[in-house]
């Protein structure tokens, strides 16, 4: 007894001092959402060395090993003293080795710490054998031992040998394969699978045999296995959506990473993508990458970094989907959805889109045309720049940076101070990650959660309502409109268009084409360009991007019975003015309706008419100063701006002019003073002396004056039309420009003239 107990006291300070390290590198293997294979990756040590989960070990597989390598194994502490003792008697019966004692577990000791086959080694190994079995339960030291064994070259363990030969998970081994792989680890570099399986299967014929004497397994399925041919041959690792595996195991610390992905999803997105590829490629277009996002959980369904991850020719490796580049016209959609949050504006109301200067930026439209009042919806269906420059002016920058800050646009919030209006038509940096993400928070009542590309790894941070369902259904009810210009021509009649909300975009140069739609179930978004930034003519959103989205809306979610998106007990309806959208005056006839947030939206009244007096004849207008006694009539005349007044005489577009007013009238005006539009406000012209340039002089006027008169520095140097252009030679320095009309208002500006 007091023998046992120092043994025993022995074992436990060898075990405290020595303890037997366990630590294997394993390869990473990324796993779709329903545990299909996707990737392997080398271990650390360069080995196929697959982790294999316990629920894998299925119970032929344990009782293959188990009679053919160590009976006794769950019944022995890690050393079977009689196997011991036998193989002692007759090594030394016959003077040399002729059988081993070495059980399970001391065999996964010796593949933890190969050591010389020594008797001290030996002594070792039973050692470490006792420290495993006091450590681990049985099952935990046979998954070691199945992840450990040889089958040569790099390849170790069970699951990779399964894989690599058979092309299937050790679960769905038959008991013919379960005994091939059997005997290889005895000597793994000895015969080769594809080469000698000939010879393998006089191997597993011989197991099998032998599990038939032991009465293993029923006489009947040996039998079958016996039938069975050697299909096993090397194979390589399939690399199915590789761009999307290398994102995810750069974070990833588990062995076997089950993702979000949905393996049959993305069969179908790479093989749409690599058919409408090879139709781009005449236009000198040759990248693609889509996401396509399951909307109620946020996860990664497809995930295609380019069309081909293997095309060298055009740098296929790159990763688009995570790849800086130009929204285009992506993010007006999150715009006019804060303005509406803002009460700046509903779908009705009207604005001009117009030329304008923003202190020397001047954007234009896409088409490089001006369409005079649109209301917001048919600025955002119809993708025009300049309202949509307006309505950031309105809202702000800082406001809109702020929201895609919450949105985690990195590029953005890493630069925020320094953005300008640009940002509305595509100036800055986003990635087709964060861009679809924006577009999932649209579908989700624009409540924001990161993306997710692991499975049952929830790292979603609460979550950001950054856009109100009231204002996010008022943009779904935009998105969806189908007549408008970023419709493809070959889906302007089909039948097959599915019901969803889309915006496509397209970056200055055309190097980026955008298209992102969803509806309440996923989110599609497709960029096309070239990774190597080169534009191309044929590129644009509409054409080049949406054909592909569409194609894949139809594959993945065409049916839709039900859309899902209702409107909100936030949101109302309202009739307002057609002709500005505001809320209706007594002179306003022709109302339609329009949704509006109560206690938020605008209650403005409508001014788009205002009552004038004039002469019986029209000929003459007054004001309230000059009024005569003689009969005199209220008219209802245009209130127009004086740059809308200014496209209609330059488009010739017939209005209601207020006749000129009384001229024995001697009251100077306040209100509405002439705009002045060129120069610029603030600018500095520089000036060729030699060409002797001139500066070209503009302003808007509101409807009733006629006629404007300009000063340089406080000296007349011309009159001109409200539609009239002047050129004048000015002084260099600090230079300022007085603009007055006839009725006495005027506007100023400085400018800095340098002469060169």
């Amino acid at each position: 007894m007091q023998l046992v107990f120092l043994l025993l006291l022995a074992f436990l300070v060898i075990d405290t001092r020595s303890p037997i390290p366990t630590n294997v590198s394993y390869s990473k293997v990324v796993l779709d959402n329903k545990n299909n294979f996707l990737h392997a990756y080398l271990s650390n040590d360069d080995k196929w060395r697959l982790y294999t989960e316990v629920n894998e070990i299925t119970p032929e597989l344990i009782q293959s090993i188990r009679v053919k390598e160590d009976r006794f194994f769950f019944y022995h502490p890690g050393v079977n003293p009689i196997a011991v003792v036998r193989a002692a008697v007759n090594n030394f019966r016959k003077g040399y080795r002729t059988s081993g004692a070495s059980t399970i577990t001391m065999q996964v000791v010796r593949l933890l710490h190969p050591r010389s086959r020594k008797i001290s080694s030996k002594i070792i190994e039973m050692i470490n054998a006792f420290q495993l079995e006091w450590h681990y339960s049985k099952k935990e030291i046979l998954q070691l031992y199945i992840n450990l064994l040889p089958y040569g070259g790099n390849i170790e363990g069970i699951k990779s040998a399964s894989l690599l030969y058979y092309n299937k998970f050790p679960q769905h081994l038959s008991l013919s394969e379960i005994a091939l792989l059997s005997t290889i680890p005895n000597n793994p570099e000895k015969y080769k699978v594809g080469r000698d399986n000939d010879i393998l299967k006089l191997k597993r014929d011989q197991l099998l045999h032998y599990f038939d004497q032991r009465k293993t397994f029923s006489h009947v399925i040996i039998e079958d296995a016996l039938t069975e041919e050697v299909t096993a041959q090397r194979r390589e690792f399939q690399k199915f959506a590789p761009h999307f595996c290398n994102y995810v195991i750069k974070n990833a610390h588990e062995n076997n990473i089950l993702t979000t992905l949905n393996k049959q999803f993305q069969a179908q997105v790479e093989s749409l993508s690599k058919a409408y590829i090879k139709q781009l490629k005449y236009k000198d277009i040759h990248n693609l990458s889509v996401l396509v996002i399951d909307n109620h959980n946020q996860n990664i369904l497809a995930y295609l970094g380019s069309q081909d991850f293997n095309d060298a020719d055009y740098a296929g490796q790159v990763d688009g989907t995570n790849a800086l580049r130009s929204p285009g016209s992506t993010l007006k959609p999150l715009i006019y959805a804060l303005a509406f949050d803002k009460g700046l504006f509903t779908p009705k109301s009207v604005l001009s889109d117009l030329p304008i200067n923003f202190d020397g930026y001047e954007p234009e439209n896409y088409d490089e045309e001006y369409n005079g009042l649109v209301t917001i919806e048919d600025a955002l269906a119809n993708s025009l720049n300049v309202p949509a420059v307006k309505v950031l002016n309105t809202l702000s920058v800082e406001e809109f940076t702020s929201t895609l800050s919450e949105a985690d646009f990195a590029w953005i919030q890493q630069n925020k101070k320094t953005l300008g209006l640009s940002l509305a038509l595509g100036g800055c940096g986003v990635t087709l990650q964060e861009l679809t993400g924006l577009y999932v928070a649209f579908a989700n009542d624009g409540n924001w959660q990161p993306l997710q590309f692991l499975k049952d790894h929830d790292n979603r941070t609460e979550k950001h309502q950054i856009i109100s369902k009231a204002s996010d259904f008022m943009l779904y009810e935009i998105l969806t409109q189908i007549t408008r210009p970023d419709l493809p021509n070959e889906f302007a009649n089909a039948k097959n268009l599915p019901k969803i909300a889309w915006k496509t975009g397209t970056s200055y140069g055309r190097r980026d084409a955008w298209s992102i739609g969803y509806n309440k179930n996923i989110t599609v978004g497709v960029w096309a360009g070239n990774f190597s930034g080169k534009g191309v003519p044929d590129l644009s959103g509409a054409e080049i991007a949406t054909p592909l989205m569409i194609d894949i809306f139809n594959a993945l979610d065409y049916d839709q019975s039900e859309t899902g998106f209702r409107m909100p007990d936030s949101l109302a309806l309202r009739y307002v003015c057609k002709v500005s959208g505001k809320v209706p005056n007594d002179f306003c006839n022709n109302q339609i309706l329009d949704y509006y947030i109560p206690q938020i939206s605008s209650q403005m009244k409508c001014d788009h008419l205002k009552k004038t007096w004039v002469n019986n004849v029209n000929t003459i207008s007054y004001c309230s100063y000059c009024l005569p006694n003689e009969t005199v009539m209220e008219k209802l005349y245009p209130n127009l701006a004086g740059d809308l007044i200014t496209f209609y005489e330059k488009q010739n577009i017939p209005y209601l002019k207020i006749p000129p007013h009384n001229p024995n009238c001697s009251h100077l005006f306040a209100d509405h003073p002439p705009k002045i539009t060129q120069p610029s406000d603030g600018a500095i012209y520089y000036i060729d002396t030699v060409a002797n340039e001139k500066i070209l002089f503009k302003a808007d006027a509101h409807n009733d004056v006629k006629e404007l008169f300009w000063y340089v520095n406080d000296q007349l140097v011309g009159s001109s039309a409200i539609n009239e252009q002047l050129f004048f030679t000015l002084p260099e320095g600090t230079v300022e420009i007085t603009c007055t009309d006839d009725k006495g208002r005027a506007g100023k500006i400085k400018i800095e003239v340098t002469y060169l």
